[in-house]
């Protein structure tokens, strides 16, 4: 078996409405946009597999390795982790981010042979992947692609297969889901990167151990120290930054605006600090001004 199909049988019946489901997906629905936009796998596949494969992100594969879609080692030589399955003590792959493992979970199905035929469907049509994934083996479970099904209709994951592109489909779409009163940040997605948005009393740290990545590195890629408090409101990016803002700001002046900083304003466009410096040919000791005019490409 390819993959590891981690859900119980009480894990399979979803007939009614599962609070911690609803909240994997909304902590994920854009990164399973951003894949079929990208791959070709419906959005509402891959959020259905990751909730059965990772038992909605709770998984020990999930929680130690960020693998969300139980895919082992074949073929792999990259980080790992071990756990029995078919066999005691089996290798599975790790990723240093739950995003690491959405994409490569697309790469797995669009590079197999045996998945070939599914990329002939439309995207719209889950219930073909459903019955594909299943006929193709993917799981032994005989109910797997009835249990796919099942998880899409409950929670309208179809509507998430009609997106032609993330931000106009995904705009006033965000709700927070919220389990034991801890809720989980919606991922968002922007200039090829992932963020969130920093609620009250959030840390690096805190945010780390809810997304699965080490909060030295968040805080390294918001250009701050490990240590520093963040703001509720606050934009936090998950991958490094880029070095330009999108296409479409192309000719595009960002004029200051009163209480921005050269950080602010960087952290908004999703750009690295020291890169808009340089393309504004300004010096770190420049004192920003109300009404300055920023190129941000």
């Amino acid at each position: 078996m390819a993959l590891l199909l981690v859900a119980t049988a009480s894990g399979w019946a979803q007939s009614k409405w599962n609070a911690r489901y609803q909240q994997y997906i909304d902590q994920y629905k854009d990164c399973a946009i951003e894949q079929m936009l990208k791959w070709k796998v419906p959005a509402s596949i891959t959020l259905a597999q990751g909730l059965l494969e990772s038992a909605a992100g709770q998984s020990q594969l999930a929680t130690k390795g960020n693998n969300h879609f139980g895919i082992k080692c074949h073929g792999w030589s990259g980080r790992s982790v071990y756990r029995d399955d078919d066999t005691r003590n089996e290798c599975f792959r790790a990723y240093d981010s739950p995003f690491e493992s959405f994409e490569d979970h697309s790469r797995f199905l669009a590079g197999g042979q045996r998945y070939q035929s599914l990329f002939r469907l439309k995207t719209t049509d889950y219930k073909g992947w459903a019955r594909g994934l299943k006929a193709a083996g993917y799981a032994t479970n005989p109910q797997y692609a009835d249990r796919l099904i099942d998880l899409i209709q409950l929670y309208r994951l179809y509507e998430y297969d009609q997106a032609k592109s993330y931000d106009k489909f995904m705009m006033d779409r965000s709700r927070d889901s919220k389990v034991g009163g801890q809720p989980l940040h919606p991922i968002k997605i922007y200039n090829d990167n992932y963020y969130l948005y920093a609620r009250r009393g959030d840390t690096f740290r805190s945010i780390g151990q809810e997304i699965g990545i080490s909060y030295k590195k968040i805080a390294r890629y918001n250009e701050r120290d490990k240590n520093d408090a963040l703001e509720e409101g606050e934009v936090v990016w998950l991958k490094k930054k880029q070095k330009k803002a999108p296409k479409e700001y192309k000719g595009y002046l960002h004029y200051v605006r009163e209480g921005e900083s050269m950080y602010t304003i960087a952290q908004k466009y999703g750009i690295r600090l020291k890169s808009l410096y340089k393309m504004n040919h300004m010096d770190p000791d420049y004192t920003l001004r109300v009404g300055d005019a920023l190129r941000l490409r």
